[in-house]
This record gives C-alpha cells, structure tokens and sequence, in this order.
C-alpha cells in the first residue's frame, strides 16, 4: 500500500534551482529520527503539511529545519505541547518585513536567530506568552524558519537581564514601559528639532538627543542609588 511516498522514486522535480525535496524516509534519516516519529509530529501538527504530487509526499529543508529545532528543544526540556504552542506561536508572528520596515532607517542591529538559539539565549524563559509580547512590542518578527530580532543591543541587554535572574515576562513589561517613555523623548525633541532646523537634519542631531537621555537616565540611577544607600 502507499503511503506517503515510502515507495523508491524519483527524488524531486528535477528541475535545475528547484527547492531540495525528501521522501520520508530520507527526511527522517537526516532529522536523525524515525520514520514513526516523523509521522506523530506531523499528526500533532509539529511541522506543516506536505507537498502532495499524487500518492507521494514531499518534504522540504523547511520542513528538515523544523524537526532539527524540535529535537533541540526536546533535549533542553521542552515538551511536545509545549513546542507545538511555540510553534503556532511562531508561524502567527508577524512577518520580518513589517517589523523592520521597507524604508525605515535604523542604528539598530538586526539579529537571525534559530528557534533552538533563541531557546539557549533565553534558558527556560521561550514560552508562547513571552514569544507574543516580544512579537507586539515589535521586538521579533519572523522570515522562513529564521526568528529576526530588531535589535542586538535590546537581544545583548534582555537575555543579560534574565541570566541575571529576572524573569522574562518582567523585562518585556518593563520594556512596554519604557517604549511609552521613548516614544515621548522621540515626540519632544522631533518637535524641537523641527521648530528650528529642516527636517533633513533629524538624522544629524539624533546623536546629540539619545545623549541627553542617556546621561539624563545616569543622574536619575545616580540618585536612586543615593536614596537606597
């Protein structure tokens, strides 16, 4: 009986610059599991449907790409239900184009991760609420089997903040607040900028602004420190 092309044939279309396409079996035996197991994680939904030409399936390097991340969030704890929640999580986020923007210029670093690099960024603290309130702050976004995070400063500081012992779902909150905070610095000194010099040097005098922040935002820790001490 066939099934799922576990019948020999042709591999592919053939076609010169098409996809890499896998029988189940070689799939299976390049994702380093069973045959049986490919097929349970395509039942729970673990990894998307295949290409269908007649009786046979077809599988991709996306669909490789996925079962690799599987087995390496497996061996960092996770479990099934929970990789399946990651990973409709993952496939609803909002697409890498529209978190960075066609014409938007930016200082900021963008940063390609795995699913499973993320996972070790973050020990224990990828969970689909937190991988949501990094998707709406605009903080992640998604191309192909990649994970894009908008800034390296932001991925260097927040996964510091968590090996520090503080929990993710707080950091991302305090981001929220913060962004509110930023959002009106921006307002104010655009608008200050704008009253006396041509919109043409809003990139120029950026610099001079995030100084002011940043040495306003020093004093400010200095005299919190002051009052604890």
């Amino acid at each position: 009986m066939a099934d799922d092309g576990e019948h020999k044939g042709e591999q592919g279309s053939g076609q010169i610059g098409a996809p890499r396409e896998y029988r189940m079996e070689e799939l299976a035996r390049l994702a380093g599991i069973t045959v049986r197991t490919l097929r349970f994680y395509r039942e729970r939904k673990l990894i998307p449907p295949p290409r269908r030409e007649g009786r046979i399936a077809w599988y991709d390097d996306h669909h490789l790409a996925r079962l690799r991340t599987i087995s390496a969030l497996l061996e960092r704890g996770h479990t099934l239900s929970g990789i399946a929640e990651l990973a409709e999580a993952l496939d609803q986020g909002r697409d890498v184009a529209d978190l960075l923007g066609v014409d938007t210029p930016t200082e900021e670093e963008p940063v390609r991760l795995t699913p499973e690099e993320l996972a070790a960024r973050f020990e224990g603290e990828v969970t689909p609420e937190n991988l949501a309130a990094a998707m709406d702050l605009g903080y992640l976004g998604t191309d192909g089997d990649e994970i894009v995070h908008i800034s390296r400063r932001l991925l260097d500081v927040s996964s510091a903040l968590v090996r520090e012992g503080i929990p993710l779902a707080e950091v991302l909150a305090a981001a929220g607040r913060v962004r509110e905070h930023a959002d009106a610095l921006a307002e104010l000194f655009t608008g200050l900028i704008l009253r006396h010099a041509p919109e043409e040097d809003l990139h120029r005098l950026r610099p001079l602004a995030r100084s002011v922040v940043e040495a306003e935002l020093s004093l400010a820790l200095d005299r919190r420190q002051s009052k604890r001490a």
